[in-house]
């Protein structure tokens, strides 16, 4: 993906977009364009990209004239949008005709129809992982103490149950101790649901986050960083386990060095 076309970053909360955006100038990319969304993506990314256009939750129409404008062809949809920020739609005429062309309305068909929008002007959405590949959880123990035998089952539960409520698109994260799972992730997000099974599990409980069967890279990734050590070690979580080469730990450094200080152990496995 090296070379000097226009990228466009269509730009969700956290330190995701500029982690991209410092990874595709290192490639080369000559010029960056960011579709930031109000009350989610940081007004600072302004000042590592060429140009940023704001805008609310579905203004899709807006995004994509921006883009056309701006003659981006590749684009990246990187950091997420809070849960609850999708129940305060602003949505523009283009968005209501793809909502209502959508028999289900979930991530996967309304990430899809997106996609398929850009499509028709032109835009390839890239992977979430491009220019990130660096970042992929490796197999084994990244950081933090080794794994005694029972966690490393629970672990191995975790994945099991974690894989079937993925697969009913309820969520990709479970919270394990002793062989119970004790919070599923749903609407709330993966904080959320440490902070419920940990608060169950009174200490000694494991977390477990997966992809997805048949999972589209392009616009949803299993993430972790340095907030979910934090949220881990306040819940007493001290066990993270996810699925190595398909979850990425941002920033890897960072996520690393927290992790040892605070002595929980960050676990890749390979299914």
């Amino acid at each position: 993906m090296d070379g000097p076309a226009p990228l466009g970053i269509i730009a969700g909360n956290g330190i995701y977009p500029f982690l991209v955006a410092r990874a595709a100038r290192q490639k080369g990319v000559s010029a960056i364009h960011v579709a930031a969304f109000e009350n989610e993506t940081q007004p600072h990314l302004a000042d590592f990209v060429d140009s940023i256009n704001w805008m609310h939750i579905g203004q899709l129409g807006r995004l994509l004239k921006f883009f056309e404008r701006t003659r981006v062809h590749r684009a990246i949809m990187a950091g997420q949008i809070a849960p609850k920020n999708l129940f305060n739609l602003r949505p523009d005429l283009k968005t209501l005709m793809i909502l209502s062309s959508l028999k289900k309305r979930n991530a996967e068909t309304l990430f899809g129809a997106v996609a398929n929008e850009l499509g028709k002007i032109g835009v390839e959405l890239l992977p979430a992982v491009t220019y990130l590949e660096n970042f992929l959880a490796q197999p084994g123990i990244i950081s933090g103490p080794k794994l005694k035998k029972r966690v490393l089952e629970d672990i191995l539960y975790g994945f099991e149950i974690a894989k079937e409520t993925s697969r009913l698109n309820i969520g990709q994260t479970v919270i394990v101790r002793h062989g119970t799972i004790l919070a599923v992730e749903a609407f709330e997000g993966t904080n959320e649901t440490i902070r419920r099974g940990g608060h169950l599990s009174k200490g000694g409980a494991l977390m477990v986050k997966v992809s997805k069967p048949n999972q589209d890279f392009r616009f949803d990734v299993p993430v972790i960083g340095c907030e979910t050590i934090e949220v881990a070690v306040t819940a007493g979580v001290k066990v993270i386990a996810v699925e190595a080469e398909k979850t990425l730990l941002l920033d890897l450094e960072a996520v690393k060095a927290s992790a040892e200080e605070n002595r929980v152990t960050i676990y890749g496995h390979r299914l």
